[in-house]
């Protein structure tokens, strides 16, 4: 059961909104190689503010991920697209319905 997870909150700099989104638009081709990430969101909150959502099967998914590509990309990118420091908190899943639906 999936009950480990994360919600990334990320502020644009200004003037940086559309590369915010195309990083992490791009992002979603390297969530779909790991094997340990089997719930990823990439999030629009409001016209600068971001946010990815991933979920995990369990705690080591979740450590794998903060280790990973997508994880190291984030930091790497963070002083040129960011306002601040990306706020990344763990987050226990409760409840989870599961719809399969098409890859885009």
């Amino acid at each position: 059961m999936i009950k480990f997870a994360l919600f990334a909150r990320l502020e644009a700099k200004p003037g940086k909104e559309a590369a915010v989104q195309q990083f992490l638009e791009a992002g979603l081709a390297m969530a779909r190689e790991e094997k340990t990430t089997p719930i990823w969101f990439a999030l629009r909150l409001s016209p600068s503010t971001f946010g990815v959502f991933d979920a995990f099967e369990d705690e080591a998914g979740r450590q794998a991920h903060l280790s990973g590509p997508i994880a190291q990309a984030l930091m790497a990118q963070a002083p040129e697209l960011f306002a601040g420091p990306p706020s990344i908190e763990p987050i226990e899943v409760l409840g989870l319905k599961n719809v399969a639906v098409a890859a885009s």
